[in-house]
């Protein structure tokens, strides 16, 4: 007589219908709804963006006019900043992995989770209905008064969907920061905390005394434009330069937002591949906190062209240069960590290669423009476009992927082709420098950003940009092949397929909708390698 083995219960099977999935609670399913949400954002952004590669493969506007191009790039940077990169890596990697990293059955407030999703979807269906009415054409900045009274775009619309998203952003930062002070595991404390954990509680700071300002700030161009109020637009009694204090205060720490999170994703990634346990732990974990510090610190060096005073200039540019303090101590780190360690060589420590590469140009490269007399010839032009970038997509995304194809098994069960992998890591990489390398040459040479004609003589650079551009896009979609293509025909993963010390790896892949059936006891640190353990794999 056989017997039918029924498949484990685990997070992904346990309900299977839709509503199931819309009502969820469980913090690892509104990860996976995060995810898809951003793909959709990552998909519109790209196509935006090769919309501006493509007019700019040529020096005179014949693709699309002037004022197209102005929506083109608009869409795409605000598709990507705040519907991307902001939440890419603690909305989806941190709602599913931080909770079992630190022996938690869920997040501390579930409902409230689930919450932030739903205020992140209709922030994005606003911004959907402006793209869908002709669009936005004032940068993802908004600077004013363009967008509060000069503009005829839809202004009210895409900046109303960036001000919802933003309370998406404080619930988050609020639940993550409850979550790791009050539902750590017995033994569980500060210093044996993942740094990944360490990275979230920083960014967590950010996100929760930040955005409420960048909030309030598109409120009040919302009102300008409905109303007439004179906030901003100097002919009604305003002050533009204060809007761009108030903005910046929060976009600066926003960049912060964007690359905390993927730098504890890094020094997870590092510990496990080097077989060791991460080199200065408390120097790493407390350069995320510095890092939080410091972002509240250097806004105004936005604005040393804006007229602001030289001598608070001179402040700004000295604290821009302290925040890559923190930065390099866990560069450093990490590559020490590195040193003569087991290197397992599999596609989540491409990634990381990846990232060390292109965040020491991107970080390296910001020190020009915090330097006041070149950020006079730089400022504007596709050296900042080219920075921002490569600490930005080079920095947050690579970092994302890393973690992405890390936890991935542990996510899905499933285990994705590690050549493939390692290909659109060399792809990415390759494509990346292309696009955006020559942008340093043409903007140290004079070519501002956001123009959509330009002198014959940058057509070589441009063309160049935009090859570069068509292998990034052909690495991103090699990664969705795979990935898709794991979750039905995947190796099984089994329990822990990187050998991994942390508390996520001690549970079945997926986890079970519970997490834990019993609250872990923690008798150790995060990082308790041996490099014996590499001569299993």
């Amino acid at each position: 007589m056989s017997t039918t083995v029924l498949p484990r219960v685990n997070y992904l099977n346990v309900r299977t219908t839709v509503a199931s999935w819309l009502l969820t609670k469980d913090h690892k399913r509104i990860g996976v709804l995060y995810m898809i949400v951003v793909a959709l954002a990552f998909f519109l952004g790209s196509i935006f963006a090769a919309g501006v590669r493509i007019e700019l493969t040529t020096p005179a506007g014949d693709f699309v006019s002037a004022d197209t191009y102005n929506r083109l790039f608009t869409m795409h940077a605000v598709f990507m900043v705040f519907f991307v990169l902001i939440p890419v890596v603690p909305a989806i990697l941190g709602n599913f992995a931080m909770p079992l990293m630190i022996g938690a059955k869920d997040v501390a407030f579930p409902t409230l989770n689930l919450m932030s999703w739903y205020i992140f979807v209709i922030g994005f269906l606003f911004t959907i209905a402006a793209l869908v009415l002709g669009g936005v054409d004032t940068g993802w900045t908004f600077y004013t008064p363009y967008s509060s009274n000069v503009s005829a775009s839809n202004v009210l619309l895409a900046g109303l969907g960036v001000f919802i998203t933003g309370f998406s952003s404080i619930l988050t930062g609020l639940n993550f920061m409850v979550t790791i002070h009050r539902m750590r595991a017995p033994g569980m404390t500060w210093f044996r905390l993942p740094l990944f954990v360490w990275a979230l509680y920083a960014t967590s700071l950010v996100m929760i005394l930040g955005t409420p300002v960048v909030a309030i700030t598109l409120f009040m161009v919302v009102l300008e434009r409905a109303f007439g109020f004179g906030i901003f637009d100097p002919r009604l009694g305003g002050d533009p330069v204060l809007f761009q204090h108030l903005f910046w205060f929060y976009s600066h720490p926003a960049v912060y937002i964007m690359i905390l999170p993927p730098m504890g994703v890094i020094s997870e990634v590092v510990a496990c591949f080097s077989r060791k346990n991460l080199f200065g732990y408390s120097f790493v974990a407390f350069s995320s906190l510095a890092i939080a510090v410091f972002g509240f610190l250097v806004w105004a060096h936005h604005l040393f062209v804006a007229g602001i005073s030289p001598y608070s200039a001179m402040i700004f540019s000295f604290l821009s240069f302290a925040v890559a303090i923190p930065s390099a101590v866990k560069t450093f780190n990490w590559t020490a960590t590195l040193y003569q360690g087991a290197i397992w060589w599999r596609a989540p420590l491409m990634w990381v290669f990846g990232f060390i590469g292109l965040f020491l140009v991107g970080g390296l490269t910001g020190l020009f423009l915090a330097s006041l007399g070149l950020d006079v010839h730089l400022h504007d032009t596709y050296f900042v476009v080219a920075h921002f970038h490569y600490i930005m997509v080079g920095g947050a995304i690579m970092g994302f992927f890393a973690g992405l194809h890390y936890w991935w098994p542990k996510m899905t069960g499933r285990l994705y082709s590690n050549a493939l992998a390692t290909s659109a890591a060399v792809l990415v990489f390759v494509g990346f420098n292309l696009t955006f390398g020559p942008q340093f040459i043409l903007g140290y040479l004079g070519m501002p950003r956001r123009y959509h004609a330009y002198p014959d003589e940058f057509q070589v650079l441009n063309v160049l940009s935009s090859a570069g551009a068509s292998i990034l896009a052909a690495g991103y979609t090699l990664i969705a092949c795979y990935l898709l293509y794991s979750l039905w025909k995947g190796e099984e993963a089994g329990a822990n397929p990187w050998l991994a010390t942390g508390l996520e790896w001690k549970t079945e892949s997926p986890p079970s909708p519970h997490n834990f059936e019993e609250t872990p006891i923690v008798n150790e640190g995060a990082y308790e390698y041996s490099k014996r353990e590499i001569k299993v794999a």
